[in-house]
């Protein structure tokens, strides 16, 4: 497995070794005591799966202290474009922004850690997406960013009319109203 540094500290692209032949692959999709040797003590204690249609986008999320959460995301079929914005205030890439397309193709994963808004868009038919996340889930704490946010500007690359959000997704804040809870930590 290969961990790679990305132009914002924390999240890393996690590319694993392939052993393919005619009969298929085999790959080891997590190993703890690597990712705890190279990136971070984790714990994870949850997985969770979508399956998603084209140009339906999930995000951009995260959950506010004490629930907040890291996750580690890949694409089991299909192809997404993931995104994850840095909110952690006194970061030198606050509301940076970094995009990565995972898919079963490349296998790849990112390792999303506490202080990032995270989301993703289907670029294929369907795309089945999993990702581990160490905290569990609480109503109460969740929160999220508007995910065509002008300050943020990501470039999701596919036409605005034909993306497709939840009404929840829909009514969160812009950047601009945001009050980030997480602090960057050196």
């Amino acid at each position: 497995m290969r961990f790679i540094k990305t132009k914002i500290e924390g999240l890393i692209i996690l590319e694993p070794k392939v052993f393919g032949d005619n009969r298929g692959y085999f790959l080891e999709s997590f190993n703890q005591y690597k990712f705890e040797e190279i990136v971070s003590k984790v714990s994870f204690i949850q997985d969770n799966e979508s399956k998603s249609s084209k140009g339906v986008l999930r995000g951009l999320h995260f959950q506010n202290p004490p629930y907040d959460q890291s996750k580690l995301v890949r694409c089991i079929d299909g192809k997404v474009l993931d995104v994850a914005v840095d909110i952690r205030k006194g970061s030198k890439t606050y509301g940076h922004h970094l995009t990565v397309e995972l898919s079963a193709e490349n296998k790849r994963q990112l390792f999303v850690p506490r202080g990032f808004a995270h989301g993703f868009l289907v670029l294929t038919d369907t795309a089945i997406f999993s990702y581990k996340v160490d905290s569990t889930y609480s109503p109460e704490h969740d929160a999220g960013l508007y995910w065509n946010d002008p300050i943020l500007n990501i470039p999701w690359g596919l036409d605005e009319t034909k993306i497709l959000v939840s009404d929840k997704d829909s009514k969160l804040p812009f950047f601009s109203e945001f009050k980030s809870p997480f602090l960057y930590k050196l």
